[in-house]
């Protein structure tokens, strides 16, 4: 790794895809990982499903050890030309009215305001239909 670092496009490094050839963009540095393929602890299709793209989220999902970062070295070939990488577009969230916790409160005392009063009507002609019903002997 000395002398200048060469720099490839994501278009460059796209082009090694394969078994034959696979390289990887992770961190912004471009790893020639063909050797490595067989001997992957996650086999050779995890690699090969990283190329084309910049594979640093999927590298750091998984939580290599420090031994495997440190074997990266022996792979590195160049680093990669940022601008050639697309921008990722950041998750946002779809817009929802703002919850109003006192409007929540308000509907809850209506619908007591509703409720209660039914429900004392309906107690007392309950009371006073049971109190006017003879008892059968």
């Amino acid at each position: 790794m000395g002398g200048e670092r060469k720099v490839y496009t994501l278009a460059e490094v796209s082009q090694h895809n394969h078994a034959k050839d696979c390289w990887l963009v992770i961190e912004g540095k471009v790893y020639n990982v063909t050797k490595f393929l067989e001997d992957h602890p996650g086999g050779d299709d995890v690699l090969l499903s990283s190329t084309g793209k910049d594979a640093t989220d999927d590298f750091e999902d998984v939580g290599h050890s420090s031994s495997a970062r440190a074997m990266m070295d022996e792979f590195y070939v160049g680093d990669i030309d940022t601008s050639t990488i697309p921008t990722k577009n950041k998750y946002t969230p779809p817009k929802q009215p703002h919850y109003d916790q006192d409007k929540t409160s308000e509907f809850v005392v209506k619908l007591l305001q509703f409720l209660v009063p039914l429900l004392i009507l309906g107690l007392a002609f309950g009371v006073r239909y049971y109190t006017k019903t003879p008892a059968s002997s």
